[in-house]
């Protein structure tokens, strides 16, 4: 069964372009992996330094035991102590049910 992540984060003031720039080399890589399902990036429209990102993968233990050791998240999680003005909020949520447009 997939599992999916909620992750907020709230960025320092002045970090947010360095926030995105490493996000994206970590999105970008991990599109790669054999249980990445999905990963939507939001912005708070009222708040643009604040973030949710939406990830689906297909294995939650795959996920602990394997990608968060990835060597290319590394300096992400290195930098996060600088980046985030307080810690990031993580979720984890299972299916209950989907709906797409056809």
């Amino acid at each position: 069964m997939s599992i999916a992540y909620v992750i907020t984060f709230t960025v320092r003031d002045g970090q947010r372009e360095r926030f995105l720039s490493m996000l994206t080399g970590v999105l970008d890589a991990m599109r790669e992996e054999d249980s990445f399902i999905s990963a939507i990036l939001h912005e708070d429209p009222d708040t643009p330094r604040r973030f949710l990102l939406h990830e689906v993968w297909r294995d939650h233990q795959d996920v602990l035991e394997v990608q968060l050791a990835r060597p290319y998240r590394a300096a992400w999680h290195t930098a996060l102590a600088d980046l985030l003005e307080r810690p990031r909020e993580i979720g984890m949520w299972t299916p209950v049910r989907e709906d797409r447009r056809a």
